[in-house]
C-alpha cells in the first residue's frame, strides 16, 4: 500500500492509515472495495464508479449526522452533478469532491478536529 496519510490512532475513531493498490487500511483492517467511512464506522459502498453515484447510495454517510461529505473520486477529481450537491445541501451537508488521496488525508484531519465528517472513497490502483 503505497500512500500513507500519516494519521495518529485516535481512540474509538476510524483512522485511514493507508490507501492504494485498490485497498484501504482503516484502523488496522484492510478493505478492498469502495467504501464510506464515518468517524465511528466503515460501510461497504456499492458504487463501482462515479456514474453510479446517487443520493441513495450515500445513505450511510447521510444518516451519520454529518456536516461534510468528502468524495474520493479515485486518482483524479471530478465535477459532481449540481442536483446532487443541492440535495445534500438541503440536508445541511457540504459535498467536497477530490482525489481519493486528498479525501483520506482531509478525513483524518477533520476527524481529529472532532468535525462531523464522512468520506465516500473509490479505490486508487
Amino acid at each position: 500500500m503505497p500512500a500513507e496519510p500519516n494519521a495518529p490512532a485516535l481512540p474509538d475513531r476510524q483512522v485511514i492509515q493507508s490507501y492504494g493498490d485498490g485497498r484501504f487500511r482503516i484502523s488496522g483492517a484492510v478493505y478492498i472495495n469502495p467504501l464510506i467511512v464515518t468517524i465511528y464506522k466503515v460501510f461497504a459502498w456499492p458504487v463501482a464508479d462515479l456514474s453510479a453515484l446517487t443520493l441513495e447510495s450515500l445513505a450511510p454517510a447521510r444518516e451519520a449526522g454529518i456536516d461534510i461529505l468528502l468524495l474520493g473520486c479515485g486518482a483524479t477529481t471530478a465535477m459532481m452533478p449540481a442536483a446532487l450537491q443541492q440535495a445534500l445541501r438541503r440536508e445541511g451537508i457540504t459535498l467536497d469532491a477530490m482525489g481519493t488521496g486528498a479525501a483520506c488525508r482531509t478525513f483524518n484531519v477533520l476527524s481529529a478536529e472532532a468535525r462531523r465528517v464522512a468520506a465516500a472513497l473509490l479505490p486508487v490502483s
